[in-house]
């Protein structure tokens, strides 16, 4: 795959992203239908309005049993904190984030039972009157088919950063009907201030595949139906601008109000499991006088475009929006299953038809069609908090059939993206700032020779390569034997499967109490250099990555799969350095395998890179040449009290071997020579001998800046 032109290897992988997001969109989408009816329907003897693609139902005039909303919600939240934290602890909150987080930190790390879980937990959650989103999960859910392929197939870094993506993209067009926004969707939604153009042409393709799948079991007609509107009065864009400027202020609230409840949550004394329930009877009780926060939500929509809220009472018009986003924060934030892109929408459909209610008995050009605010209100509240406007407007668009407004609605969705940026907030954390804020980026700016030097000219060959059929014992005698960490694994017929972590093997084989000190043997085996396999991941990671369980009761004799990590990130022979760097810092910054056909041909390190920088170099004797040969990646911030702030590099007295590559200060990036000062804050990208690398990162940190706790990355701790 890896060895096909661009355009034809794209036209395959997208069509087949396209099918599997369309497949389950479909499946989530009725998983959710069916949940909502269990729980609120038959169990709570409520209906929930619906939209006009949908059924266009106005839902029940009151409770029946009202008693029954809290415990219903209570009980779905319960059974998706259950089935999430037994299971797969990643499926929690909002999708889309931890998808755009693996896009950027590991393509290939979605767990195919994370997406299996994601699909039960957010039907349970938003079915049984949770307020979540139905994106989320589907983009989830869709990026973990790309995040498949891009392990079966051993895909380049590069084209699993753009399965993922794309699959984000394609499986919330479907859903939504928008197909044009999806794609577009999953080229902006990964970076605040910047734009995926890769990821573009292959998303158009994998979104009409997938809107094509999902639009022939539930039609090709927009969610939502609105009159039709033509712009003629120019005094419209003064509202317009004002409910932009709302609605920046709101998203604000929406997105720090949501975190918010995510820390609190994090810091209650009982169990992840029960942290949903808790959230969940907070919503409950709210949905008790204000109905409208129960669910997606998407109904409520339609009946402000239809104007069926004429007669609601105007303070519980205002105070919906604040309600929407305390029980989006409770539902999603305390652990719960479902997408915060929806529920945006909502509360930006509820700004703009409490606009319209008062400012429309006297202000001129307002009209008595609430449909264009409430659409704009959509568009301009979460096309800022979500730093993907472009995308956002046309998607909305789509799901109201509205083309129309898209130009008058530009000066809402700027004023509110504009007071977003200046607070420099997103409702997903997960987004960098731009393509220059990865890892491998910032160290490519100051090795610009790497495009220049294939893979295939300085890996080295493996020291081992084991068998997943083999025992893993004498698997653990071969890792020490050729004082290595870990080595990749391949089938009967040499085909390329993962790789085995030494300290994984050891906690399968030996008690706790004795695998810590041979896991700090792992830690230094490969500081060695020359092409080893270096490095290792962190001792938790099997679990969460693929390996098999923990304990081996249930097996005298485990082999090499139950220790196997399928989502190490891999680097094609074909390939040049600049994308064998991505798949370094992918895979933890030590060492990848290089595969060719999906058969392992060598080991890639970083003293692997430093050699073929320095024979590129050679003519010129560069500054690469006083790097270690057993160099490591590293990267850390400034402190302010760091006795490097303020001094050149040529006297900052790092550790010897120690060599600065790029300097990230604020939004500017910058080629580290020997006359460059660092700053407090500057973010500081360099290779360092193994034995000196820790002292370099505390000369950096400084005493008064704490080491940042250890979180998992993928199937490493960073």
């Amino acid at each position: 795959m890896n060895r096909m032109s661009h355009l034809m290897r794209w036209l395959i992988l997208a069509s087949v992203i396209g099918a599997s997001a369309g497949v389950g969109a479909i499946v989530f989408y009725e998983a959710l239908r069916l949940s909502t009816e269990l729980f609120l329907q038959i169990l709570a003897n409520y209906r929930v309005p619906t939209p006009a693609g949908e059924g266009d139902s106005l839902g029940s005039a009151s409770y029946v049993r009202a008693w029954a909303i809290p415990l219903v919600v209570v009980a779905g939240a319960l059974a998706s904190g259950f089935l999430v934290f037994t299971w797969a602890p990643e499926a929690e909150g909002h999708g889309t984030d931890a998808a755009i987080d693996a896009v950027h930190h590991n393509p290939r790390g979605i767990r195919l039972r994370a997406v299996i879980i994601k699909i039960v937990a957010s039907a349970l959650t938003i079915g049984s009157g949770g307020s979540g989103g139905r994106e989320g999960p589907t983009a989830q859910i869709s990026a973990g088919f790309g995040s498949l392929l891009a392990r079966v197939l051993d895909l380049s870094p590069t084209d699993g950063r753009i399965a993922v993506s794309v699959g984000i993209g394609s499986g919330i067009g479907a859903i939504f009907g928008a197909p044009l926004g999806g794609a577009v969707l999953a080229a902006e939604i990964l970076y605040r201030e910047d734009f995926e153009y890769a990821a573009l042409m292959p998303g158009f393709f994998a979104s009409i595949v997938a809107y094509a799948i999902f639009g022939a079991v539930f039609g090709y007609h927009p969610i939502f139906a609105m009159p039709s509107y033509h712009f003629d009065q120019p005094i419209q864009l003064v509202w317009f601008g004002l409910i932009g400027l709302v609605a920046g202020g709101v998203g604000l609230l929406y997105s720090k109000g949501f975190y918010g409840v995510v820390d609190l949550s994090h810091r209650l004394p009982f169990s992840r499991k029960l942290r949903p329930a808790v959230g969940a009877l907070f919503v409950g009780l709210i949905a008790l006088g204000l109905p409208e926060v129960l669910g997606t939500g998407y109904g409520w929509i339609q009946e402000s475009l239809s104007n069926e809220l004429l007669h609601t009472p105007l303070w519980i018009i205002l105070v919906l929006p604040f309600a929407r986003i305390a029980a989006t924060a409770f539902s999603i934030g305390t652990g719960g299953s479902g997408g915060v892109f929806g529920p945006g929408l909502v509360i930006g459909a509820f700004i703009g038809l409490a606009f319209w209610r008062l400012f429309e008995p006297f202000a001129p050009g307002v009209g008595h069609d609430p449909a264009p605010f409430v659409v704009v209100g959509m568009m301009s509240l979460f096309g800022g908090i979500s730093r993907a406007p472009l995308a956002v407007m046309i998607m909305v668009a789509e799901m109201t059939g509205s083309i129309q407004l898209l130009a008058p609605a530009l000066v809402a969705v700027a004023l509110s993206t504009l007071i977003v940026t200046r607070d420099d907030d997103s409702i997903y954390r997960s987004q960098l700032r731009t393509r220059a804020d990865s890892e491998s980026a910032r160290l490519e700016f100051g090795l610009p020779l790497l495009s220049l030097i294939p893979v295939a000219g300085v890996a080295s060959p493996p020291r081992l390569v084991l068998r997943d059929d083999a025992p893993l014992a004498g698997a653990l005698d071969e890792l020490r034997a050729a004082d290595v960490p870990g080595a990749p694994v391949v089938d009967e017929e040499g085909m390329y499967l993962g790789t085995v972590e030494l300290s994984r093997a050891l906690r399968l084989l030996e008690p706790a109490g004795t695998a810590g000190d041979a896991a700090a043997h792992a830690g230094g085996a490969g500081a060695d250099g020359g092409g080893g396999e270096s490095g290792g991941g962190d001792d938790g990671a099997g679990d969460a990555q693929g390996g098999g369980p923990a304990s081996t009761d249930a097996r005298s004799a485990p082999t090499v799969a139950a220790a196997l990590d399928a989502t190490t990130a891999t680097v094609p022979d074909t390939a040049s350095l600049d994308v064998a760097l991505e798949a370094l810092t992918q895979a933890g910054g030590h060492w990848v395998t290089v595969t060719s056909a999906r058969r392992v041909v060598g080991i890639l390190s970083v003293a692997d890179v430093v050699r073929g920088y320095r024979d590129a170099l050679a003519a010129s004797a560069g500054r690469i040449a006083a790097v270690s040969p057993g160099a490591v990646l590293i990267e850390e911030r400034v402190g302010a009290d760091s006795p490097v702030a303020g001094v050149p590099l040529s006297a900052a007295g790092l550790p010897p071997g120690c060599i600065v590559v790029s300097i990230r200060r604020g939004a500017d990036m910058l080629v580290a020579t020997g006359s460059t000062a660092l700053q407090s804050g500057d973010l500081v990208s360099a290779l360092a001998d193994p034995t000196t690398a820790e002292a370099a990162r505390r000369m950096l940190r400084g005493t008064a800046q704490p080491k940042p706790p250890m979180v998992e990355r993928g199937s490493q701790m960073v």
